[in-house]
């Protein structure tokens, strides 16, 4: 199971363009092997307990918010904001702390920046331990925000739907988009409340209200909604299913790599991990049986600290 909270020792801010500024933050061993956390949405941010899947006497445990995300600055801002930029803002991160190589950890949207970084820097990527698998294909995102998920969650879907007009129901990422970069405040914080509230209430397997609270804050919603709708109108900034190509995935097979999937994921559902364990048989995979997307359901925090573990004298 995951390790006891711990206080980050160092916690620094990264210039990274002449706009985004981002916070970074250190905790564990400081002698010991580098693990770089990937946080999802995009937009999502880091959280305290992210640091609890690595054995701090093992670990050098590195998180970051993402541009517009958390505490990096300026807040949900899209500009400059792309995964291309983020994979650069990794690197930079690296060299800023003078790392030769580390071992890379994420989830759910995590997954996507995970491949899509180690496919560009495979001689830095020591391990990767992914949750969630998500690669941005229009299949994935017209499952959950068009139909699929709508159909096991009619009554958050209805809420959901409650901003859009029925005429514009046709393309909803696209609708949200046009409320989300509204001029007016109040219809932009109503849609991103809305688009946050409909992946809280769907992350789980059991439900919980204390997550669904979560889209409830302004700033949280803001950041979350704008930043993950402008990288799914823009296709994740990649050619379509790009990270499942054989020629990308061939880029990585020599590193060693642990899925675990939840079953019961609506969010990012198991097809898409079974895809990447098609063309890549090399990598670990799990299922668990009684999960949903969170990385907090116990099963999965289970086998993603025994991956960790496992990847710790590496």
């Amino acid at each position: 199971m995951p390790y006891p909270p711990i206080e980050p020792y160092f916690t620094g801010r990264l210039k990274v363009s002449s706009i985004h500024e981002l916070y970074y933050e250190i905790s564990g061993n400081k002698e010991g092997t580098p693990v770089v956390f990937l946080h999802g949405g995009p937009g999502g941010g880091v959280d305290a307990a992210d640091r609890t899947f690595f054995n701090p006497e093992k670990y050098k445990i590195i998180l970051f918010d993402q541009r517009g995300s958390g505490k990096s600055t300026p807040s949900a801002c899209l500009e400059e904001n792309t995964t291309w930029d983020l994979v650069k803002d990794i690197e930079t991160l690296r060299q800023e702390l003078k790392i030769d190589k580390w071992h890379v950890f994420g989830g759910s949207w995590g997954s996507t920046l995970s491949l899509a970084y180690a496919q560009s820097h495979p001689d830095r990527v020591k391990s990767l331990v992914l949750r969630g698998i998500f690669t941005l294909r229009r299949s994935e995102l017209q499952f959950f925000y068009q139909e699929g998920a709508s159909h096991l969650f009619p009554e958050a879907w209805e809420e959901y739907l409650g901003p859009i007009p029925v005429e514009e129901r046709a393309d909803l990422i696209l609708a949200y988009h046009a409320q989300l970069n509204s001029v007016d405040e109040e219809t932009r914080i109503r849609a991103a409340k809305a688009w946050s509230k409909w992946e809280m209430a769907t992350s789980k397997l059991y439900v919980d209200p204390a997550h669904i609270a979560r889209a409830a804050d302004d700033d949280f919603a803001n950041a979350f909604a704008r930043i993950e709708n402008h990288y799914f109108v823009n296709t994740g900034f990649m050619r379509d299913g790009q990270l499942l190509e054989k020629q990308e995935i061939d880029k990585i097979r020599h590193i060693p790599t642990v899925v675990v999937q939840g079953r019961y994921d609506v969010v990012c559902p198991a097809t898409t991990a079974y895809a990447l364990k098609q063309v890549f048989p090399e990598l670990e995979f799990h299922i668990v049986p009684d999960a949903g997307h969170s990385s907090r359901e116990p099963g999965t925090a289970k086998l993603l600290t025994q991956a960790t573990d496992k990847f710790a004298e590496l």
